[in-house]
């Protein structure tokens, strides 16, 4: 039987996760150098919101099979804040007032329309195995929140440069996650790194993340897909 990784080692393994992250993907790139049209913003934001609105979703599956009860404390603040106190508030609120502010109607965005089939599929797969895994692989799939602070900082530069059309209010949904997301990746490495104590367990920790790392790629691939040089190809809003 292998020995576990030391602490050290099995974070040092899922921090090497990093180059697989959605912030090196061509779609990224070209958000980030002001090279999308508006329509390809819209796009962006109409299937973004699908991965927003799936997460509640996730984390109460992770909730449902974890017989912690300190771990599911930590997990119901994680829907809270997605889904908000009330109808007016929480990330996915934030987010469709992001839509609003490239342009969408909202009634447009929940109806989900504007979701491509490739999108719908990888993000119901993410959903899919927070239900059907180990609630601590769930849990690791989740630590793509280690690399995503200084994504978000650059995001929320670059769209105030250069879309600045944007109103700030539509961009809170970054600003607010910029403020907590580096403690909640913290507190989410230290969690897995001590729940994971066999070899076979920290292993399954890092396939889980690489696996959260190509769903999100597989997401900006889809949008990718159906953008080209003038707008959406085939899914243009009317």
């Amino acid at each position: 039987m292998r020995r576990p990784w030391s602490e050290v080692e099995f974070a040092g393994a899922l921090r090497a996760l990093e180059s697989r992250y959605w912030d090196r993907h061509p779609f990224h790139q070209r958000l980030h150098d002001g090279l999308l049209s508006d329509d390809e913003l819209r796009l962006w934001a109409a299937n973004r919101w699908y991965y927003q609105r799936c997460l509640p979703q996730k984390d109460a599956a992770i909730i449902a099979s974890c017989p912690l009860p300190e771990v599911r404390r930590q997990w119901l603040a994680r829907i809270v804040y997605h889904d908000g106190v009330d109808a007016h508030s929480g990330g996915a609120e934030k987010w469709l007032r992001l839509a609003e502010a490239v342009g969408l109607e909202r009634d447009e965005v929940l109806s989900e329309r504007l979701v491509l089939p490739g999108v719908r599929f990888a993000v119901d797969a993410y959903v899919g195995f927070a239900l059907r895994r180990p609630w601590l692989e769930a849990v690791a799939s989740g630590l793509t929140e280690l690399f995503s602070p200084g994504l978000l900082t650059h995001r929320l530069h670059r769209m105030r440069e250069h879309y600045p059309w944007v109103a700030e209010d539509g961009l809170a949904y970054f600003t607010a996650r910029i403020e907590v997301v580096a403690a909640e990746g913290q507190a989410l490495l230290d969690l897995v790194v001590r729940s994971a104590r066999t070899r076979a367990e920290q292993e399954a920790c890092v396939s889980a993340l690489a696996f959260k790392c190509d769903v999100l790629w597989a997401v900006l691939d889809t949008v990718d897909y159906y953008c080209g040089g003038t707008g959406p190809r085939g899914v243009a809003r009317q």
